[in-house]
């Protein structure tokens, strides 16, 4: 069973470095590409004010977030979530940096970085050249994104699921028809096991047959076969 959590974040910030926080982290399971349902979400008070810019961007602005959790509260409840399953990020730095500033400033063990699966990165290597955030993938996959008209970490990342499993080969990625040589023995052997004998039947056409035949040359006009 492949287990993936995707995942993304909103933050009052760019840099954790200069005292950005954390506002909302959202998480959607996969058990082997396929959502379960089961999703992980919270709204988080960053104990300090959301600039403008940010508040344009998610429309979380702290009078809202000040009756939220504070991350030190839910980030049991978000770890015992992901588990240790790989977690699928749209610019993957970005979102990590900012986990793992919180945990470390906690004194939770810091996620490793080699856990992300960075689907920006994806993107770029599959369609270089070409737009690569999240709507415009939606757009290149038909992705229906007209909820999104302000960026929130559960319905990014339920979008992110869907464009994952895009950028991976559909919902099917390990489809294949191909056999192994393995297959190919076993099939063989197989297909002689149910073989079943029957005797030579006799094609060759009935003397009744053969009168019909030149009976029908007979009504053309410069046939091309004789009888």
């Amino acid at each position: 069973m492949s287990r993936e959590i995707v995942l993304d974040t909103e933050t009052t910030g760019f840099e954790p470095s200069q005292g950005h926080r954390l506002v909302e982290i959202g998480c959607v399971e996969l058990i082997n590409y396929v959502p379960t349902g089961r999703i992980f979400h919270a709204y988080i008070n960053p104990e300090r004010a959301v600039p403008e810019e940010a508040y344009n961007v998610h429309g979380l602005s702290y009078d809202f977030l000040k009756d939220h959790s504070l991350f030190k509260d839910v980030a049991h409840l978000f770890l015992d979530f992901i588990e240790d399953s790989p977690l699928v990020i749209h610019n993957a730095k970005f979102d990590m940096k900012f986990l793992n500033a919180e945990l470390k400033s906690h004194e939770w063990p810091e996620i490793p970085f080699s856990r992300a699966i960075d689907t920006l990165v994806m993107a770029r290597k599959k369609f270089p050249g070409s737009p690569a955030s999240l709507d415009a993938l939606c757009k290149k996959f038909g992705v229906d994104n007209k909820a999104r008209d302000k960026h929130g970490a559960l319905l990014d990342a339920e979008l992110l699921a869907s464009v994952y499993l895009e950028l991976i080969g559909g919902k099917q990625p390990g489809l294949s028809l191909a056999f192994s040589s393995r297959d190919e023995e076993n099939l063989s052997v197989d297909s002689a096991e149910r073989q079943i004998s029957r005797p030579v039947r006799n094609h060759q056409p009935t003397q009744e047959e053969r009168d019909l035949h030149l009976s029908l040359l007979g009504k053309l006009k410069d046939p091309l076969w004789v009888g």
